[in-house]
């Protein structure tokens, strides 16, 4: 029974540095897979009770599991849309035949990818892995999704042919009014100038602005009359606003008081004042009381300061970029940047426990216990690198020396095996 239980022994240290040769392979063959995780096989002694004063080997038996948890080194790439994870995380994925039904994605995690839009737009890998996100809203703003289900989660789509046009909706309107106009014996003539603003389709209108000075029969009146039209309703007046200026010593100049005629009220705490254009309401900064910016009436010239304004025409796509919380942005020609996509982070209690799939994805199981969706860089989770992926977690020196370990120990059971042979055939031998 002792020579017998050597015997099995040894077959199953075979079997087990066999078993480590595979892993180790695995590990050589994968050194330069981008995402890869190294396989590792442990090994474990088997007791076997044969009473006192004997002894029976049990051999050994062998576990294998894959250290989803280390990451490789992050190296740069030229492709925007090339994602790895900094930290904790994993990104979700699905295959491209999930969605060709327009069935439901099925989840799929992974720690790096290099994503390229497909013929339908698709971010896609070449193995035909699909990014997926939540989507924004209209304006760039995101609602609210679950995070504890796939439930919002779509296949991130990038329509090369977009178009976006970003409405005006503040303007900020400061200009010097001449003292001398609304002195006594003035001509009373006003002073005009035009804003342009973007309606909702992206054209080109404009605000008209006039200033009508008040002329008193003596002294000096400070006030001015600002009338508001918009080319869009074909001239129509969407703003009377009554200035009065300050004429005191330190504050000379400023605006001591907005009197409302027609449009939206004057905002002393912001000072703003909101008018409807044919698309909507705009709000327009003109400066607040006794404030240095904004309007003023000093000297005798007319100087527009300061004619800004949010918004811009209809643009092109140009680029998709990923940032660190991950965020789609599209970006186009006028420089506009949209949100369209946020990308979450999908993190498990044990990474390790995730059943390993092609293509370095993997799957929830009940042994990594239930998934969450994070927002990049928040809780466990670390954040998304763009222009980046994951290198192999290989080290191909470290496998090597294992390669020589595994050889050493297949060759000694090998030899137990020839020994424990030779030793029955002595057996054998006895009874001649």
């Amino acid at each position: 029974m002792t020579i017998s239980s050597s015997l099995n022994a040894s077959v199953a240290g075979l079997a087990a540095n066999a078993s480590r040769l595979s892993t180790i392979s695995d590990n050589i063959a994968n050194a330069s897979t981008y995402g890869y995780k190294r396989a590792v096989t442990d090994f474990e002694s088997m007791v076997i009770d044969s009473g006192t004063g004997r002894y029976a080997a049990g051999g050994v038996r062998v576990t294998s599991q894959r250290l989803i948890d280390q990451h490789g080194t992050l190296v740069s790439t030229s492709n925007a849309t090339d994602l790895a994870i900094r930290g904790r995380g994993f990104l979700p994925v699905t295959s491209i035949s999930s969605i060709a039904g327009g069935g439901s994605p099925a989840l799929k995690l992974a720690t790096t990818g290099s994503f390229r839009p497909d013929a339908e737009g698709y971010l896609t890998t070449s193995g035909g892995l699909v990014l997926l996100g939540w989507p924004a809203n209209t304006d760039g703003t995101m609602p609210t999704y679950p995070r504890g289900s796939i439930d919002g989660l779509v296949p991130v789509q990038i329509n090369s042919g977009q178009l976006l046009s970003d409405p005006t909706t503040e303007m900020v309107l400061a200009v010097n009014l001449p003292a001398t106009s609304t002195m006594a014996g003035a001509s009373g003539q006003g002073e005009s100038l035009a804003m342009e603003y973007f309606d909702n389709l992206g054209i080109s209108q404009s605000v008209d602005v006039t200033f009508a000075p008040t002329v008193p029969g003596a002294g000096s009146s400070n006030e001015w009359t600002m009338v508001l039209t918009d080319s869009a309703s074909g001239g129509a007046v969407i703003g009377e606003y009554v200035l009065t200026f300050d004429d005191a010593r330190g504050g000379g100049g400023t605006l001591l008081s907005v009197a409302d005629v027609s449009g939206g009220a004057y905002d002393s705490l912001t000072g703003r004042v909101q008018v409807n254009v044919a698309g909507g309401p705009i709000d327009i900064d003109i400066g607040m009381l006794g404030a240095p910016g904004g309007m003023t009436q000093l000297s005798d010239s007319f100087v527009p300061l300061e004619m800004t304004k949010n918004g811009s025409p209809v643009g092109n796509l140009t680029s998709v970029e990923v940032d660190a919380n991950g965020f789609v942005r599209a970006v186009f020609d006028t420089g506009i940047t949209r949100t369209i996509y946020q990308i979450p982070l999908v993190d498990v209690p044990n990474p390790n426990g995730l059943q390993s799939m092609d293509q370095q994805t993997y799957a929830v199981t009940p042994d990594s216990g239930a998934f969450f969706l994070w927002n990049a860089g928040d809780g466990p989770t670390g954040d998304i690198v763009s222009f980046a992926r994951e290198e192999s977690a290989t080290d191909v020196a470290g496998e090597l020396t294992q390669l020589i370990q595994t050889q050493r120990a297949y060759s000694s059971n090998a030899k137990v095996i020839q020994t424990v042979d030779e030793m029955l055939q002595e057996t054998t031998n006895i009874k001649r």
